[in-house]
């Protein structure tokens, strides 16, 4: 049998992973992604279609070499499958960004902001974990970065924490171009590793992280100069990623939409939505940032 690459294929993708990952092969890693992304899309199982594929498109995307590599025909069969899982409205990856994003539309003020920054705060616990693999420190960093955030809305930060929050900014995004982004894990009590990869959905959520502290520092420097009305991001795209789908569907561990995990961050989205939406004061958020920082998001 002849595999996509002209040669003798010998393994199967799910084989050929590991081996590429311990020979650091990177191009061959995202080709066995691609092939476990296709094989799945086929068979019309479209989760892990949209989980394989992105993480080809992410490791190709990352890197010139690599990208020449695997080749545009490759590149561009799985652009054009990604494009057509975007169009899957049934799909979580789709279906909860666009219900969050209208809804976002309805909150005034900081509201979708905060509604973001509570979401962000139930992602400390896990990367205080992740922040354990060589080359995620920067992870260990949401705990400090959510209580700065919050403090800025009531008061301007110093100088420094400002500069620091863009550092973690920065690390935050290039987080995705590092090896260890493929490779990394951290063990789970009773359950499968949860792989930094598996980060990857809902668009990345370091890369989301990025964004939206990105968002925040332009809102602390626009009030800075007296500016209120600002087109700074809502900042609600992040909500979505506390989801982290990619590692139920990895991991075989069912329908999502009927997990404890799902279900539980779900109630958890759209709680904070009506929490936000009533007459809430910031000692209350700040007591639901002390709660969520303490959540194992993973445990249900």
């Amino acid at each position: 049998m002849f595999g996509l690459f002209g040669k003798k294929e010998e393994k199967a993708p799910e084989e050929q992973l590991t081996e590429c990952q311990k020979k650091r092969d990177w191009a061959g890693l995202s080709k066995a992604y691609y092939e476990l992304g296709v094989a799945a899309m086929d068979q019309g199982d479209l989760n892990r279609a949209q989980l394989w594929l992105h993480r080809a498109d992410t490791i190709y995307s990352a890197d010139d070499d690599v990208y020449d590599k695997v080749g545009e025909k490759i590149v561009d069969d799985c652009s054009e499958r990604i494009g057509t899982l975007e169009s899957e409205e049934e799909l979580i990856y789709n279906a909860l960004p666009s219900e969050i994003e209208e809804k976002a539309a309805e909150l005034d003020g900081p509201q979708a902001r905060i509604w973001g920054l509570l979401s962000i705060a139930r992602l400390v616990n896990l990367g205080d974990r992740l922040a354990k693999v060589p080359g995620c420190e920067v992870l260990g960093e949401l705990g400090w970065a959510v209580d700065m955030m919050f403090n800025s809305f009531q008061q301007p930060p110093t100088q420094q924490e400002y500069q620091h929050l863009m550092d973690v900014c920065n690390a935050l995004y290039e987080l995705n171009g590092k090896k260890i982004y493929y490779t990394g894990e951290i063990e789970v009590p009773g359950k499968a590793p949860f792989q930094v990869f598996d980060l990857n959905g809902m668009m990345g959520v370091e890369q989301e992280l990025s964004g939206y502290i990105d968002g925040h520092l332009r809102l602390i420097a626009a009030l800075s100069q007296g500016v209120t009305d600002s087109a700074v991001d809502s900042g609600s795209d992040i909500v979505s990623c506390t989801l982290l789908p990619d590692y139920y569907v990895r991991t075989g561990a069912g329908k999502l939409e009927e997990l404890p995990q799902i279900q539980g961050e779900l109630e958890r989205i759209w709680s904070d939505y009506d929490f936000l939406c009533g007459d809430f004061t910031w000692e209350q958020v700040k007591e639901k940032i002390a709660a969520y920082r303490e959540l194992d998001i993973l445990a249900g």
